[in-house]
């Protein structure tokens, strides 16, 4: 494994780490918890140290998993976790549309005491606004609070998690240059390159740390996905349509030049263009099983991708993976 410094912050980060999401809910498919908490515990043995989770996930679960797993490893991890939607007032969920947020002082406090309380520790190193919008960056009264807690010693650095799904760049935008938070965790990867180029150049200029999420674009880039795949109801990605699916898989068969290129998998080779971002400390790939872990975690260490061939993939990216053009001949 290899590690960066996180932004300004005096944290040293995996290259790789573990997003709890997969253990933490059932979005990713069903997992139990002893294989859960297995998982936890083989990624800290394979040298992942920065577990990345939230209040919301599993109403609390995703935190107590990790409490269960690692505990005993507190000194040894890096914590993020995150806060802002009110899954308290027993607000019953819709499938996977979003619960109401709140950001006053006293919602944030309790918020943070009860993730205190589940992960079993007394501090968070890395607080994150979960999918804040930009009317909940603008709220002094919230950063107010966020720089109280870090006074108190319960967090030490805060940040914003962008999301849910690609986009928010306004937001992203004013997190950096308005907030200047010292983290901000954003979606990158081959197949999904914007805005998060947009937001390299400012991270760099500001110093923001970056945690980019989903490299495989929810599995289209580990071998996750073929045209038979069919999910489970509960599972995350079970609204995806036949077409997307086709789509995305014409797009991924345009990046077979990387493969050819590099000896290594395209699911090492697309954590490694995530890392190749300005500033980007860290990356979050869903992990669901041992052999996922055991190939991911050695990504930082499998060759670097070459200044061409990752400007060959911007250049993929902005012509929409030649698919227009390709469609236009094929009808002609």
């Amino acid at each position: 494994m290899r590690y960066s410094k996180l932004g300004p912050t005096d944290l040293e980060v995996s290259q790789v780490g573990f997003g709890v999401w997969t253990v933490g809910t059932a979005w990713w498919g069903k997992i139990d918890e002893s294989d859960g908490v297995d998982l936890l515990v083989k990624a800290f043995d394979l040298g992942v140290n920065l577990f990345d989770t939230a209040d919301t996930y599993g109403d609390g679960y995703g935190e107590e998993i990790l409490a269960k797993a690692l505990h005993r490893k507190r000194d040894d991890i890096v914590i993020g976790t995150k806060f802002g939607y009110d899954f308290y007032a027993n607000v019953s969920r819709d499938g996977h549309k979003e619960r109401p947020q709140k950001w006053d002082a006293e919602f944030v406090r309790y918020a943070c005491e009860q993730s205190l309380k589940r992960l079993r520790t007394d501090y968070i190193d890395i607080y994150q606004l979960h999918n804040p919008r930009l009317d909940a960056i603008e709220r002094d009264d919230l950063f107010e609070t966020l720089e109280a807690l870090v006074k108190e010693g319960k967090i030490r650095y805060y940040g914003v998690g962008l999301g849910p799904d690609i986009g928010w760049f306004e937001e992203g935008e004013a997190s950096m240059e308005a907030r200047h938070v010292p983290v901000l965790q954003i979606i990158y990867s081959l197949l999904e390159q914007d805005p998060a180029r947009r937001f390299l150049p400012i991270a760099e200029e500001q110093g923001t740390g970056l945690l980019t999420r989903v490299p495989h674009a929810s599995g289209m880039l580990d071998g996750t996905y073929t045209k038979d795949t069919k999910f489970d109801p509960t599972d995350h990605r079970s609204h995806r349509k036949q077409e997307w699916l086709d789509e995305s898989l014409a797009k991924v068969s345009k990046l077979d030049y990387l493969v050819e290129s590099l000896s290594s998998t395209l699911g090492q080779i697309a954590i490694k263009f995530a890392l190749s971002g300005a500033n980007v400390a860290s990356v979050l790939p869903n992990i669901t099983n041992i052999p996922q872990l055991n190939e991911f975690a050695i990504a930082p260490e499998t060759e670097d991708i070459p200044e061409e061939l990752i400007k060959r993939a911007h250049e993929l990216f902005d012509d929409e993976f030649e698919l227009v053009r390709s469609s236009e001949t094929a009808t002609a």
